[in-house]
């Protein structure tokens, strides 16, 4: 028996939000599912329903169901962060049709009468994201919510990174009788409370025109610990072709000048930043604050003690090792075989130790060594200031 299956978006809240197309297909049809708020708002159909939200259930209702016709409900649109794309491959073996309905970005900007082209949209249904790093990236960054971390949550993160200026918009409940809408800045709206049912676009008129890289070493807070130099950083960072998702570690971080360059390019990932000095940890935040990477965590104590704890790197920098650089590349290479690792030496002994640590496990490596001299005035003369070399050994 050949069966008929439609996902269909309900909009912002049932007929009121649905297209013509969506209200007609859900009267063909003889049984509808959807969760629970969704089915509610078609009570007065006399059809056979189920209230789930489970894949699971959704695939055994309809592959032991009699029905032809069967109607799956989601809310807003079916290609915006919708249940629709797993579920055409689960159900791959009927014939689905998906029915397009109105998103709630498009709803709200309605609202705002903004346009919604220009925007970056970031789901915190359920799930986590880099909710700073995107804002400080994007012009317009819409949030759709509805998991632990609200709209007023994001209001005080943007307060804690500088950003409490910035204008948002709050929409809440939309297109039900107690819709709300708000807009004023995330300084003002950090205290307010929201429902689960709710939307946030920030706005960033201030926003990343392009890739900071090489960013000048006055720009971060360094106090005395040791950092890695813009001219070294830029070309330790480019060795690595760092994507947006990947996962980074920064050993021996320091100040987080690198942590912050591999953060700006993994924007959709994570960097862990370890250092074992409690001074190094303060201004690795300190920087990430400055910078507005809240896609760096900071782990304190010895790189060996905190390596097992960390999620498996893409990536892996090592300014700094406490002599115990062999068993670092040891253990990271047992976390990920394929990993792309980059260490800086300043020392014979230290290049020394870094080839014979990757020639041990069977690692091929690039050597470079790289010497930066700036220039500075002395009276009327400009005079030559050699910085010290370094030797780059990289994984190839």
């Amino acid at each position: 028996m050949s069966k008929k299956i439609y996902i269909i978006a309900t909009g912002m809240n049932g007929c009121n939000t649905m297209t013509k197309q969506a209200l007609d297909k859900l009267q063909e049809c003889e049984l509808f599912i959807g969760a629970k708020r969704i089915v509610a708002l078609f009570s007065d159909l006399e059809k056979e329903s189920l209230i789930s939200y489970r894949y699971d259930e959704i695939c055994e209702k309809i592959h032991k169901s009699a029905c032809t016709k069967i109607g799956i409900l989601v809310s807003g649109d079916c290609g915006f962060f919708s249940m629709a794309e797993k579920l055409v491959t689960m159900l791959e073996q009927y014939d689905v049709e998906i029915i397009c309905g109105i998103s709630s970005p498009v709803y709200f900007c309605s609202k705002l009468k903004m346009k919604w082209s220009d925007m970056a949209f970031i789901s915190l249904h359920g799930r986590k994201a880099n909710i700073i790093r995107h804002i400080a990236r994007n012009k317009k960054t819409f949030f759709l919510l509805g998991g632990e971390i609200k709209a007023e949550h994001i209001c005080k993160m943007m307060c804690d990174y500088g950003m409490g200026d910035l204008e948002v918009h709050i929409g809440e409940n939309l297109a039900m009788d107690n819709e709300r809408i708000l807009s004023d800045t995330a300084r003002n709206l950090q205290n307010i409370h929201t429902s689960v049912l709710c939307v946030m676009i920030a706005e960033n008129p201030h926003h990343e025109t392009y890739l900071k890289t090489n960013i000048p070493d006055r720009e971060f807070i360094r106090d005395r610990i040791p950092m890695t130099k813009a001219e070294i950083r830029n070309i330790c960072v480019s060795k690595f072709s760092i994507e947006s998702d990947d996962i980074c570690w920064d050993i021996g971080c320091g100040t987080g000048s690198v942590a912050v360059e591999m953060a700006m390019r993994c924007f959709n990932g994570t960097v862990c930043a370890v250092d074992k000095n409690e001074r190094a940890f303060r201004l690795t935040e300190q920087n990430k604050y400055r910078f507005q990477c809240d896609n760096i965590e900071i782990f304190l104590g010895e790189a060996t003690e905190i390596i097992p704890t960390l999620p498996m790197p893409d990536c892996v920098f090592i300014g700094g090792s406490s002599g115990k650089l062999k068993e670092i590349i040891r253990m990271v290479s047992e976390k990920n075989p394929f990993v792309r690792i980059v260490v800086t030496a300043v020392s014979l002994e230290t290049l020394s130790q870094s080839i014979t640590a990757f020639e041990k496990l069977g690692m091929n490596t690039e050597i470079t060594q790289i010497a930066v001299t700036r220039t500075k005035k002395i009276g009327t003369h400009t005079m030559l200031n050699a910085e010290n070399p370094i030797f780059l050994i990289c994984r190839v």
